[in-house]
């Protein structure tokens, strides 16, 4: 007879059951260690991604820096730097940077309702809404909306009334969603991907139409401004102070000319285009004149000539200015009223700027274009400039993987160039958006 130690199976059923918790904690010991070295990995990569998108903000920042500033168009380094700016290697890392001329926007501070209705899918509520949020009343411009819907929404909160201070603050307005404000192009790599022509399958939301429709940050800001001085970085001449004397000898005139500005300035020029007229000569008269003494009528040639050096403000700076040598066809068409007039003569302008080394020296430049009149001058003239001050940088780093691409990363920054080196006004890192 055969007696079994019931012991020794206790034994062994321990010793399995030791065996299987020690496989356990040495898989689950693996698996936190492996997780633990792709969260060291992933911090490694996003500190290298960090730094690289540093990197090419500090590298825009340096060229726009070095840019001359007589005029600011497509054709300088900035904008046709492929070489410097395109998928640059730093350890580990890829980064390209994209440069985008806030002047080249309507700011949503200055721009009037006409001209705000002149963008895509603009409609009149949101128009009068934006009017609202930037106004310093609480009285409801047409179909607009002051503090009190605001702050009866779910989430309420307080209406600015005042200036807005980034342009991402237009998503507070009645009315404007994601859908209107980013357009298609929600990665800013001004291409229409996959996911952005695919309609409701992946975001964003899109129409499938195999064309890339921006959204208004493609055409709005609230950062442009112009410095008031000339190309040589000259003060202006204010033409509403100053004597005969002075005047003439500031912007190099005759005497009788600047009798003449002096004389007509009554309560104020409002715009420096208050110096012309539909009756205005093309060029000084020839030979001696009858009086010498009398006041003579500025001229085109005249005024094309003093553009640049003149102004009707005290202001050092000139708030709203689009640089219409970099604005796009839909900003510039905004400006000159819409519809097929503005649309003509703004792509007159872009064509005719694409073929010129510095664009447009001065905004008296325009009145060269075929059905650009006095009257539509006078009223686009304290809206324009040639120059430009605030930048967009954006840039895109790619962390490096021996299995493919790793971490991305955008930073964005909005820069003032004016003073040396640079006065950041804007600062966002993460996601595309």
């Amino acid at each position: 007879m055969v007696i079994y130690d019931n012991r020794k199976g206790l034994v062994l059923v321990g010793v399995l059951w030791l065996k299987v918790i020690l496989v356990a904690m040495v898989a689950v010991l693996s698996r936190s260690s492996r997780l633990d070295l792709k969260v060291r990995a992933m911090g490694i990569e996003e500190l290298r991604c960090r730094w690289a998108c540093r990197a090419g903000i500090e590298k825009a920042v340096a060229i726009l820096n070095e840019d001359t500033r007589e005029s600011d168009s497509y054709a300088d380094l900035w904008s046709e730097n492929y070489e410097d700016f395109n998928d640059i290697p730093l350890e580990g890392c890829r980064f390209t940077v994209q440069v985008i001329d806030e002047a080249s926007k309507l700011n949503i501070n200055t721009a009037t309702k006409k001209q705000l209705m002149q963008l895509p899918e603009m409609v009149e509520e949101i128009a009068d809404a934006i009017i609202d949020w930037r106004d310093k009343n609480d009285t409801v411009s047409g179909l607009g909306a002051e503090g009190g819907y605001y702050e009866t929404l779910p989430y309420g909160y307080k209406i600015r009334n005042g200036r807005f201070r980034t342009i991402r603050e237009l998503l507070l307005v009645k009315g404007v969603t994601e859908e209107l404000f980013y357009g298609e192009d929600t990665n800013f790599n001004g291409q229409l991907d996959e996911n952005e022509d695919d309609g409701q399958l992946t975001p964003p939301n899109d129409d499938a139409d195999g064309e890339l429709d921006y959204g208004w940050i493609h055409y709005l800001t609230c950062y442009s401004y112009e410095e008031n001085v000339d190309a040589e970085g000259n003060k202006r001449v204010n033409i509403n102070q100053g004597n005969e004397r002075s005047l003439a000898t500031a912007l190099g005139i005759s005497r009788s000319q600047a009798k003449w500005i002096v004389e007509n300035r009554k309560g104020g020029y409002k715009s420096i285009a208050d110096l012309i007229s539909n009756n205005t000569p093309k060029e000084p008269k020839e030979g001696p004149a009858k009086n010498p003494n009398a006041a003579k009528p500025i001229d085109l040639q005249t005024f094309a000539a003093i553009a640049d050096k003149i102004t009707v403000s005290n202001s050092q700076k000139l708030e709203g200015r689009v640089n219409i040598n970099t604005a796009s066809s839909v900003v510039l068409a905004a400006l000159l009223g819409g519809g097929d007039a503005g649309a003509q003569l703004a792509e007159q302008i872009v064509g005719y700027r694409e073929e010129q080394l510095l664009g447009l020296e001065s905004i008296a430049d325009i009145l060269q274009f075929e059905g650009m009149s006095i009257n539509t001058f006078k009223k686009i003239a304290n809206y324009i400039t040639v120059r430009s001050n605030v930048y967009t940088v954006r840039c895109f780093a790619t962390a490096e993987r021996a299995a493919g691409d790793g971490l991305e990363m955008l930073t964005e920054a909005v820069i003032d160039r004016t003073d040396t080196p640079y006065e950041l006004l804007y600062w966002y890192q993460g996601t595309n958006r």
